[in-house]
Formats: structure tokens, sequence, C-alpha cells
């Protein structure tokens, strides 16, 4: 990589030219606009340098940082070389942006490093470098194009499948779709037309609420002679730009009067899960390494995301754990990522909210086999134990640092943390001897009541309290069980689980026609932590099933994915609260992140 001395001077004045906007709002992704080139991961140069009165503009990329930087060279004193960024088809642009000045007795500069991209606000962006030197000219944009498994303009003659996420639309007779193809590619056909009629493709980074630099992607007519047509394939994912779930629609227009129709907005399924994924993504903001505004949901949503990196093998997404873990690692105040302080190590006061942290870097130690996931998970671990004590039931571990509750979600998750924590450290004694009391005092603790289900925690007098029986809690139960099962071998344990999962399939409450119901789910008020339940269940009923191989499980798990498939999912692959179906039915990321587990079976 080159040196130069970097020097930024502030323009004054914005350049004139047509299109500009006036301003340009700091972006921030991995990281903030104006970085310092030195710390780029990677130098690219994706479109020709060009020449400029014989001095040399260039642009460079580091796509592992998703930032660009421009330089000049064999210049003079005062010339200059800055950015400018478009975020739509390059018709517009922020300028200006990062403008540095050849000093005295220098040849060359360079500017700061911007964002290609603002995955925050799912916008897609393209820059170029541009020069000041006895005139100005700039460079083509670098990645007009979405490259993803291909790059757009393919032939659908390659297309891997065909499929219709959505019914056609028609006009005067003619009818436009929309298709797409197991890599995520789309394209659209116009059939029953005439001559000079036009069909294309819209794509949008925001589900649909506007589409810059994505108009009229593809057009074209129906030639002479001809009755259809249809145009090439663009991409709905840009993995260099980490934007991930982008929708499309077919428009078409007759050549007679003004009129257009367009399909449905759509994102197209790769497959089940990864479709689920790819909308599970769409939420995720770089710059903040977690699904806002929800603290500990979103160790379970990026838990969720690497079961299914686990599963398919899929790698794309794997930045996104070193991500969340190197940015949220560190303190917070209150309100920032949780309405407790976060006090380092993905601590807080709520001792279940840590707990799911440390479940979460056991999941990233198993993906990866990075040591430091495993340690911060025995250092959250530890945490937790710290809140273990006799002085009330005998046992168990406090809900809250007050002291004020001992419960069901806390207690399954030291079960199963330390249960984990042994079977991944050699030699280790203490988190077994820990795990074993774990469970020997929630089994003796009377929150599994007479029909098998965990009611919420136990009361002050440390009696089943009789509060609500929540998904969560049993598969949490089911989860502790199996983990300490394949600590001991101990086939007591694993018969254990299967009560508990029994249990929870014959019941009325949590097993309605067939398919896994929170309480709240009918009324369709279940709050953002509630949301989350089902998921947290079918995760550890899934390794039930995988460990005992038992067909009925593997039947219940295929219909609750199925169930999400065919009844909850929207044509943007966004999956609802309620699992069968019906309404109301409120949809977020955390539902999303839900209904991925059960996609995972």
């Amino acid at each position: 990589m080159r040196s130069w001395l970097v020097l930024v001077v502030v323009a004054a004045a914005a350049l004139v030219v047509p299109g500009r906007a006036e301003a340009a709002a700091t972006v921030c992704s991995v990281h903030c606009d104006t970085r310092d080139p030195s710390l780029a991961r990677q130098e690219t140069f994706p479109v020709p340098e060009l020449r400029l009165n014989g001095r040399r503009v260039v642009l460079h990329v580091s796509d592992a940082d998703g930032m660009a930087w421009g330089s000049i060279d064999d210049g003079r004193l005062g010339d200059s070389v800055w950015l400018d960024r478009s975020w739509g088809d390059g018709s517009s642009w922020d300028g200006l942006l990062g403008k540095a000045s050849i000093p005295s007795t220098w040849t060359g500069t360079r500017t700061l490093m911007y964002n290609l991209a603002d995955p925050a606000a799912h916008r897609r962006g393209m820059i170029r470098a541009c020069g000041d030197a006895q005139g100005v000219a700039c460079t083509a944009w670098a990645h007009a194009r979405v490259c993803d498994a291909v790059c757009d303009g393919a032939d659908p003659a390659t297309a891997a499948g065909d499929a219709q996420p959505v019914p056609e639309a028609t006009l005067g007779g003619r009818r436009f779709g929309l298709h797409v193809d197991t890599r995520g590619l789309a394209w659209a056909t116009l059939a029953n037309g005439r001559a000079g009629d036009e069909v294309w493709l819209d794509r949008s980074w925001d589900e649909g609420a506007s589409w810059p630099g994505g108009s009229s992607l593809g057009r074209v007519s129906v030639p002479a002679g001809a009755t259809a047509t249809r145009t090439t394939m663009v991409n709905t994912r840009d993995p260099r730009s980490r934007l991930y779930g982008g929708a499309v629609r077919a428009c078409g227009r007759a050549v007679e009067g003004a009129n257009g129709a367009c399909t449905a907005w759509a994102r197209p399924a790769t497959d089940r899960a990864a479709a689920a994924a790819d909308a599970l993504m769409w939420a995720y903001r770089p710059d903040t390494a977690w699904w806002p505004s929800s603290w500990w949901n979103s160790a379970v949503a990026v838990t969720t995301l690497m079961d299914w990196m686990g599963r398919t093998g899929r790698t794309d997404h794997r930045w996104v754990v070193d991500r969340t873990f190197e940015v949220n690692r560190g303190t917070f105040p209150a309100g920032v990522k949780s309405s407790d302080p976060i006090e380092g190590d993905f601590i807080s006061r709520a001792i279940d909210d840590a707990a799911w942290w440390g479940l979460a870097w056991v999941r990233a130690y198993d993906l990866t086999g990075e040591r430091r996931y495993l340690d911060m998970a025995a250092t959250i671990g530890a945490y937790v134990h710290g809140y273990w004590d006799t002085t009330r039931c005998g046992g168990g571990v406090w809900w809250d640092r007050e002291r004020t509750y001992k419960n069901a979600v806390t207690n399954g998750l030291y079960i199963r943390l330390a249960a984990a924590l042994h079977n991944r450290l050699p030699g280790d004694t203490a988190w077994l001897a820990r795990a074993r009391a774990g469970w020997q005092w929630f089994r003796a603790s009377g929150m599994v009541n007479a029909s098998g289900l965990v009611n919420d925690g136990v009361t002050a007098s440390c009696v089943n309290n009789g509060q609500t029986v929540w998904t969560y809690n049993q598969g949490l139960a089911i989860g502790a069980a199996v983990e300490l099962w394949r600590a001991t071998g101990d086939a007591a344990l694993l018969a254990s689980a299967r009560q508990l999962a029994d249990a929870a399939i014959a019941s009325p409450t949590l097993t309605r026609d067939g398919v896994l119901t929170e309480s709240c789910d009918p009324a369709g008020t279940c709050d953002d932590n509630q949301k989350q339940f089902k998921g947290i269940f079918m995760r550890y009923f899934g390794e039930l099933a995988a460990a005992t191989g038992a067909p009925a499980y593997a039947a219940y798990a295929q219909r609750q994915a199925d169930a999400v498939w065919t009844h909850d999912r929207d044509a943007l692959n966004r999956v609802g609260l309620r699992w069968n179906g019906g309404t109301p039915n409120p949809r977020d990321w955390r539902t999303q992140a839900s209904g991925l587990s059960a996609l995972l079976g």
C-alpha cells in the first residue's frame, strides 16, 4: 500500500455539479466514514485509474472493510482529490468527500476512507474518485453492479431453478411474472404481449419502501414479431455491502397508453432456512453490532444464526459473530444496549441476560474453534454461579442481584451453561459438579408441575408459584438435561428430557392443532421477550430429537417447520408470531429468529 502525507482540507464551497447533494451525513457500517486508509485490510482497484493533465487519480477499495479512498499522484501543489458517493444510479451524489490537497514539496495525497454502503439505513452506494488539477474529472463508478453468486446481468438460461413467489401482474391481457432461482437471483417475464411492450425489475433494499438505483433494471421490449420477452437476472443479496434480504418485483407497460403494472414485492427463497436467515440479517445493524433494541434477544438471535451456519456449513455471515463479540464485550450505559447498564463481558444485573450471552459464546466456540469465545463463556458462567446460594429453597441461582426471585429460566440457563463448559474444558470437574447440583435442585424445586410442564418459578416459601408455562422454560429444561446427559451418559437425564418434551406435545396449552403455541399467541399480545420463546424451545427440542432418533419427535419438528413456511411466511420471507397463521400476527426480527429455529427442525 502506498504511503502519502494525508492532508484533509474541508471545502468551504461545494463543487458546482448538477445533481450533487449539498451535504453528506456520516455513514457507519463496520467502520465509520473518515477512517485512515493505513488501516485498510485490503486494497483493490475496481476501475481504471484516471489520467488528468499528467496526474494519476486512483480509486482504492477494500471490500473487506466495505470502504474506499481516492488518491492523486504525480501532481503539484494545490492539486486535489476527493470521493463522490451516489445512493442511486449515479445521477446525483454526495460530493467532495474527504477532499485533500497536495501540500508543498509533495507530489501526491489521498482522502480518508468512506463507506460504500449504509446497511443500517438499507442503502446501497456507488463511489468514484475525482481530481482537480487544472481541470476536473472523475473515475468510473465502482461496484455499479451487484455481485453475489454471479453479477447482475446474467442470462436466465443459466438460472438454478425457476419459481414464481408471487402472482403475476396483468395489464390489458399482458402477464408480467417475477421469477427467482435458488441462488437469490431474479428476473422478469412478459407474456401474451405485442411488439414494443416493456418489462423490467425494480429492486429495493428496504423491503419495497424505496428503490433508488434499483428502478427499471434489465428493461427490455418485446421485439417485432414476438409476444414475449424476459429480462436478465439481478441479485437480491450484496454481501460486499453487507446488504441482505433485498426485495424485487416485476413491472411492465403496454406499448399503447401510459399505464403499467407491477407484481408484489418478494424475496427469493434459496431454501427455507436460508430465506429466513437472510430476512433476519436484514434487521442486523453492523454499526452497533446487534439487533435493536433488545439485549438478551440479540444473544438468542446470533445463536440462532450460528445454528443455521453450523447446520448448513455456510460462512458468509461468519463476520457477524466476530463483530457482535468485539463491539459488545465492553461497557454501555443504561438504555444503550439494555435497560440495565452493561458492565463489560456481557454482564449486567440481569443474571439470565448474561447467561444467554454465555450460551451464545459456547455456540461461537463450537462454530469457529476460537478459544476467546469459550473463555468469555466461562467468565460469564462464573458470574452466574456467583448468584447460586442455599439461603432460600436450599439452592438455585437468583434471577436478579437483589436476590428476590428464583425461577426456571435462570436455573435452566445455569445448568445448560455449566454442563456445556464441562463438555468443552478437558479435565474439568468443577463445572460438572455445578451442573449436577443445579439439575438436582431444579428437579426437587417443584417448578415442574404434575402435568410435566415448567411453571415460571418458586414463591418465597419455595413452592411452585403456578405462573405461566412458557415454551422457553420447557425448552431450556430439555436442553439442560440433554447437555448434562452428554456429560455423564446418565440415561435418566435423557428420560427426563423426553418426559418434558412429551408433556409439551400433549399439552393443549403449548401445542394446538399440532403446532407449538405460546399462551399469548392467539391474541397477538406477546411482548418483545415472549416473541422469541418458541424458537428457544425448538432449538433444544431439536437436540433431543437428534439424540434419541425418535420418529415422533422428528415428525413434530417437521410439523413446526411446515406450519411456519406454509402459514406464517409472507412474500418477503418474514415470519410472524403465530406459526399456524391467523390474525393478529405481529412480525419483527424476534419472531424471525424464532421462526428460523423452527425451520432448522
